[in-house]
């Protein structure tokens, strides 16, 4: 291996050298042509190096800063950690900024010994919220202590979002303990609809980015008074072209494109935060001002050295690309090794290790009978959850259900479905029920042990019955998503890693996943993803009404309604 100082003044060859590179350089905002001198894992230099153990003439095509994700959820994706590297590498995404909430530290600490053996740098944002609430029942806690303790783990960067934006707001003693922990770090926020003095309270606490503004105004009060604008474009959550508006020539340096939460078939489809890129283009983004949002934005953002740019002294992330418009990875490069091509990787998973079988087994559902989920008819007054297309937020609507006898009904003719969670670590014996509008569902129903954020087994349906098979069989698999129809499995995806991962590839966990939504359609489902979209109506901090194993919530007014 090269000497990176003697390579960089040209006194030795380099290890790789990149000839006629058109460079999107982000510290300036302009294609720079040169070539691309590497030593080592780190760049050492741009300019007339000639000389190297491997030189490759790009021959005047695009060399792009390796792509950083700066606010994710990979559980999301359904994968398990290795299978999704296998999936986001190879689209020129060298880096990932997430707080594995979903997990728990236990967890979290699995996945990121697994990612620490692959080619994706993995920066870890300490779980703030777990639970995310006193409203629901989850598997894990995680107290200030803990966090303290996290932050001293390799690759710790600082404190994931702050989905208790009461707590935070009325000087929760608890939640500002947390925060007290992280002094001196970043720290993520989470702030759906916050505005006026309620969004200077939960600034001054010293959280400074949030990617849950929804609206043009909701997004400029929050970069006035200081934050980090995470635009951000998933499977279920699509706010990218209300917001690019803002990205102009003053704010773009406090902007980063950011994806919270993707399923395995749009990573196999259009990929991960190249997909946001390549659409923020499509919709009239400058290309390198794209670029700039998902590389050096974010390394800036986060206090990450090295990585974001081409420069000398970086890390030789980066990827080769034809057309900048297309913007589709060719050769991937990761601290100077090329570790995919043409979407396919060229690095080997680490085999399964003995604390993936710590992850497994954690159905723990109390036994309930189909009579468990009625609703009574003296319940016909709360309010209805109402699904808001494209959208996490939910609205709430005053509508009276249909009631039948002593019980409060689905009605398929009203778009009115039951919705149910029932609850998995505990076996507590936790059913929450409502009436929600919105699925489309005329038959059948789905269930889903992704629930956010404390994943209890969730379902939406027309009949108890149904709800109740789905939801038996969610248990019976250890987890995973199903869909069910008069009496019948129709179809289903098991997902064993602590409820929430597949240990299988990319293409046959799609392939289950699609069978799924082709089924849903059939059932009547309007839903264009219907199990992401069910995966968030348990999670009470988004507004306005969830629905968690403990009942029915305001998220606004942050209780139960029940």
């Amino acid at each position: 291996m090269s000497d990176l100082f003697a390579v960089a003044r040209g006194e030795q060859p380099a290890d790789l050298l990149l000839l006629n590179a058109r460079i999107v350089n982000t510290l300036s905002g302009e294609i720079e042509e040169g070539n691309v001198a590497v030593a080592g894992e780190q760049i050492a230099g741009i300019g007339g190096y000639r000389n190297a153990a491997e030189v490759i003439n790009l021959g005047g095509r695009y060399l792009v800063p390796g792509l950083i994700n700066g606010h994710i959820h990979p559980e999301s994706s359904m994968l398990h950690p290795a299978r999704y590297a296998e999936a986001v590498v190879p689209r020129g995404v060298s880096g990932i900024v997430t707080d594995l909430h979903e997990t728990g530290l236990t967890g979290a600490r699995w996945m990121l010994d697994v990612w620490r053996r692959l080619p994706l740098d993995v920066y870890f944002m300490v779980p703030s919220c777990v639970p995310a609430t006193h409203l629901e029942t989850a598997g894990a806690e995680v107290t200030a202590e803990d966090i303290a303790e996290a932050l001293t783990w390799e690759g710790s960067i600082g404190l994931g979002e702050v989905m208790n934006f009461p707590g935070v707001i009325h000087a929760d003693g608890m939640v500002h303990g947390k925060l007290a922990m992280a002094a001196g770090r970043v720290v993520d926020g989470h702030a759906p609809e916050v505005s006026g003095m309620d969004l200077n309270a939960y600034i001054a606490a010293g959280i400074d980015s949030d990617h849950e503004s929804t609206s043009l105004p909701e997004a400029l009060e929050k970069l006035r008074r200081g934050m980090y604008l995470m635009i951000r474009e998933g499977s279920s959550e699509k706010n990218l072209a209300d917001l690019l508006y803002l990205v102009t020539d003053h704010t773009w340096p406090r902007c980063l494109f950011v994806v919270d939460d993707r399923s395995a078939s749009d990573l196999l489809r259009d990929g991960d935060i190249d997909a946001v890129v390549r659409k923020a283009i499509a919709l009239g983004l400058d290309p390198i001002r794209a670029v700039q949002l998902a590389t050096i934005n974010p390394a800036r953002r986060f206090g990450l050295r090295g990585i974001g740019a081409i420069a000398p002294g970086y890390f030789a992330n980066f990827c080769v690309m034809e057309d900048l418009t297309e913007f589709s990875a060719g050769d991937v490069y990761h601290r100077g090794r090329r570790v995919a091509s043409d979407g396919e990787p060229h690095f080997d998973s680490p085999p399964p290790d003995d604390n993936e079988e710590h992850v497994k087994g954690t159905m723990r559902v109390k036994p309930f009978t189909v009579e468990d989920l009625r609703i009574p008819a003296e319940q016909a007054d709360r309010p209805i959850i109402e699904i808001i297309p494209d959208q996490i937020v939910t609205g709430r609507s005053e509508d009276t259900p249909t009631v039948d006898g002593d019980s409060v009904i689905a009605d398929p003719g009203r778009d009115l479905a039951k919705l149910v969670v029932v609850e998995r670590h505990r076996a507590t014996g936790n059913i929450g029920r409502a009436i929600i509008r919105g699925t489309g569902l005329k038959r059948g129903a789905l269930a889903s042990s992704i629930g956010h954020d404390s994943h209890n087994i969730i379902a939406v349906g027309l009949n108890d019955h149904d709800l109740h098979l789905a939801v038996t069989e969610v248990e019976r698999l250890g987890g995973g998503l199903v869909a069910v129809a008069d009496g019948k499995v129709l179809g289903a995806l098991p997902l064993p890693i602590a409820g929430l991962l597949s240990d299988e590839p990319l293409n046959k966990v799609v392939e289950q996943h699609e069978a799924l939504k082709t089924i849903a359609a059939e059932l009547g489902s309007t839903m264009p993803h219907p199990f992401a979209t069910l995966s968030f109506l348990a999670l009470p901090v988004i507004p306005a009404l969830k629905l968690t194993d403990k009942g029915l919530v305001d998220v606004n007014a942050f209780r139960l309604i029940d």
